[in-house]
């Protein structure tokens, strides 16, 4: 905890560095929106001086065009009436026609490089002010930012500290109970659970006895109390997983799981359905993580079962490296969320569990529509 203290105490010193890191990034990103709007100037000016080029090509390429007109129809006539004309008169018309021509195919050219570059230039514009827009956007956030840093995070160490400290306390609390019910399911799987177990082998010999003496009455009475008798082990063994089912230590949640939702499927007096699927890794968990897993599972499928009365229910368990997620479904009665009980303290202690764990539940039932409870814990690496 001393640790924790001391890294809380350091807070100020990492808030005073964050306020120079935000400030220098601020002013750098001032000084690219300052560059990029010289930027925009220079090739808002240069696409006018290239509008202004191009409104004088077009000018000269309709003249080049008329006067290449004028050639063509100066050659036909010399071609026509070509012992009318010098031989000097013939190459002059072909080389003016020939010159025209190249003239407004070196003017299209032109045109042509520029409506390219002008093209370029325009979407040069779009992205440059984009990129101004964001910046404006980048500045506006950091200065809430700064104000953040300036004022409310001053309170965020004491209130760091106060938070961290509950988080253990609360912690402390639920590992000293699942110690407390460690210790009681050891004592009573080692005593009354092998007392009954041996008073079942035995009801059997005294079964075999008295069938050999035909003696029905007593046959039935036999039979009765073996019931019975079963029925208590059932109680008992269920109380042992309700105060710490020992599998959990030895072979990790999903298997623990496993046997958890058969053994209450068979014993259960309706025989429910239950169904379980896991998705993802099955791997070993952090203990704390596990025993809140299980509870949490636990929980759900006992108020599916004594409230909702539900006869189908449908355990989702995904483990991946970074999170946990279940999910409990049944077709029970369900029941009003907006409607708060007074006595609803196994969502709140739901609830509670799952903060302590950083992970979030959801509740989600209407009324003879079943319910549905979603459960995510993030797993993170704390060595």
């Amino acid at each position: 905890m001393s640790m924790n203290l001391s890294k809380v105490k350091s807070i100020d010193d990492i808030r005073e560095e964050m306020i120079e890191t935000v400030t220098c990034s601020k002013s750098d990103i001032f000084q690219i929106s300052e560059t990029c709007r010289q930027h925009y100037e220079n090739v808002t000016n240069e696409l006018a001086e290239i509008e202004q080029t191009m409104t004088t090509l077009l000018k000269e390429g309709s003249k080049l065009e008329e006067e290449v007109a004028q050639a063509r129809q100066k050659l036909s006539e010399v071609s026509m009436n070509f012992k009318k004309y010098t031989e000097e008169e013939v190459r002059n018309a072909y080389e003016r026609a020939h010159q025209l021509q190249m003239d407004l195919s070196i003017n299209n050219q032109y045109k042509k490089q520029l409506m390219e570059k002008k093209e370029e230039l325009e979407q040069r514009l779009i992205g440059i002010n984009e990129t101004i827009d964001r910046a404006e956007q980048l500045i506006s956030q950091i200065s809430v930012v700064m104000n953040y840093l300036q004022s409310d995070l001053k309170q965020f160490g004491e209130a760091f500290a106060t938070a961290k400290a509950k988080q253990d306390l609360g912690l402390k609390i639920i590992e000293a109970q699942e110690e407390e019910r460690k210790r009681l399911s050891r004592e009573i799987h080692d005593g009354p659970a092998q007392m009954l177990a041996n008073v079942i082998v035995r009801s059997d010999i005294i079964e075999r006895v008295i069938r050999e003496q035909n003696t029905e009455d007593i046959f039935s009475e036999i039979q009765s109390f073996k019931k019975m008798v079963r029925s208590a082990l059932y109680e008992v063994r269920r109380i042992i997983y309700d105060l710490r089912p020992m599998a959990l230590d030895d072979l990790g949640l999903v298997p623990t799981l496993k046997k958890y939702l058969q053994t209450i499927e068979e014993y259960h007096n309706y025989h429910p359905q239950i169904e379980f699927i896991n998705l993802g890794l099955e791997k070993r968990l952090p203990s704390n993580y596990e025993v809140a897993l299980f509870r949490l599972i636990q929980e759900s499928v006992q108020n599916a079962l004594k409230h909702a009365q539900a006869c189908q229910i449908k355990v989702q368990l995904e483990i991946t490296e970074s999170a946990v997620r279940v999910e409990i479904k049944d077709n029970g009665k369900g029941f009003d969320l907006s409607q708060k009980k007074s006595n609803s303290f196994g969502l709140i202690g739901m609830r509670e569990r799952v903060d302590l764990l950083g992970g979030e539940i959801i509740f989600d039932s209407k009324i003879g529509k079943g319910t549905i409870v979603k459960i995510k814990v993030p797993l993170i690496d704390k060595n």
